[in-house]
């Protein structure tokens, strides 16, 4: 599987969407992040090693802690994908709007002056 499909598989579940979310403020560890979920820690890490699979959180060793990390770049390849996409939709829709303009102009009646 590309990485692009990694990551949106792994954005997929919405508990790991929150933990990146949660990720874009600081770095915390798996206990930190494991806090507001009804789910062991272990649960947390098998979500944490899906997200590390995809390339979107790293995990560093700093002393004791073991803070796990957003690696922000790989929303660039996101972002990029999304942006040929949508650049190519707004493309048909400018196609649209002029067929339609067109296709306006030609029901329009040809007035002519008055002679007065």
């Amino acid at each position: 599987m590309d990485q692009l499909s990694e990551v949106f598989a792994a954005l997929a579940d919405p508990t790991r969407r929150d933990m990146v979310a949660r990720l874009t403020e600081a770095d915390a560890t798996v206990g930190e992040l494991a806090a507001p979920y009804d789910v062991s820690v272990q649960a947390v890490s098998k979500h944490l090693k899906v997200l590390e699979g995809a390339g979107l959180v790293t995990r560093t060793k700093d002393a004791q802690r073991r803070p796990v990390h957003l690696e922000a770049e790989v929303f660039d390849l996101m972002t990029r994908w999304i942006e040929r996409y949508q650049r190519r939709a707004e493309q048909r829709y400018q196609r649209l709007d002029a067929l339609l303009d067109e296709m306006n102009d030609r029901d329009q009646p040809v007035t002519r002056g008055n002679a007065s």
